[in-house]
């Protein structure tokens, strides 16, 4: 068995699916542990993986922990070998946690986000040099990449990542609405306000791959023009200031998730 998944949400069937269509591992070598033995079936009969109980995991080379971080603790006591590597995407826990609820250090901690549901995730990667040494962390790298784009950072900035690329496409939604709002309120109907909405930050982010944002804004914003205005306005708003305050309180949250742990 080559990967375990425990807990098989929104997040885990995404990598899950991922996996899968990528044919980074078949169905063969994927098994499943979910909240109860039926449940567990008939989440592995749906994707034609093993369903497994916490015993099998001996035989298994690497589990992916796809729960929430406050049923970790509970979770970890019916999990842990010490010959497993373990994958972990909850938010807040370190890799120090892992290690000891899991009684290794073979621990890779990963953060991706909701893009990983139509595969264009950013997810960022830490683990010790025990993970590293044995192979750990490169396989999470190639795992990842199935869902997207995967990098290494240093585990210091994780929070800093979490409250910034994680949570950044609930800001970024917030954004699409509001502009599709005020598109409704200029006379524009709804589902096209939201559907320019959506093209344009799709295409301002594969822009910002060329070019820096303040380039861009300075292309579009000519003397005089509508684009000033509205950047004017933006700035009485302290939009700037609002959203650097977001990635501000989602680290701090960050850092109290772990420190609960």
């Amino acid at each position: 068995m080559k990967l375990v998944f425990v807990g098989l949400g929104k997040m885990g069937r995404s990598i899950l699916e991922g996996v899968l269509a990528a044919e980074f591992l078949s169905p063969e070598q994927i098994g499943v542990i979910d909240r109860g033995p039926e449940r567990t079936r008939e989440l592995a009969a749906l994707y034609g993986i093993a369903p497994l109980e916490n015993g099998d995991l001996a035989s298994a080379e690497r589990v992916l922990i796809a729960v929430q971080p406050k049923q970790f603790p509970e979770i970890a006591e019916r999990i842990a070998h010490p010959q497993v590597g373990y994958l972990s995407i909850m938010a807040g826990v370190s890799t120090a946690v892992l290690a000891r609820r899991l009684g290794t250090r073979r621990v890779v901690r990963a953060m991706p986000n909701l893009a990983a549901t139509i595969r264009k995730s950013t997810t960022a990667l830490t683990a010790p040099k025990e993970a590293q040494e044995v192979g750990d962390l490169e396989f999470a790298v190639r795992l990842f990449k199935t869902v997207g784009d995967a990098y290494t950072l240093p585990e210091r900035l994780f929070d800093a990542f979490t409250g910034m690329a994680a949570s950044a496409p609930a800001y970024l939604a917030i954004v699409a609405e509001a502009l599709a709002d005020g598109g409704v309120k200029m006379g524009i109907p709804r589902g096209e306000a939201l559907s320019f909405a959506a093209d344009v930050l799709v295409a301002t982010g594969e822009l910002m791959r060329l070019k820096h944002p303040a380039v861009i804004k300075d292309e579009v914003a000519s003397p005089g023009g509508t684009t000033i205005h509205g950047v004017a306005a933006l700035e009485e708003g302290r939009v700037r200031h609002a959203l650097v305050r977001a990635v501000e309180a989602a680290t701090r949250r960050g850092h109290e998730l772990g420190e609960e742990e």
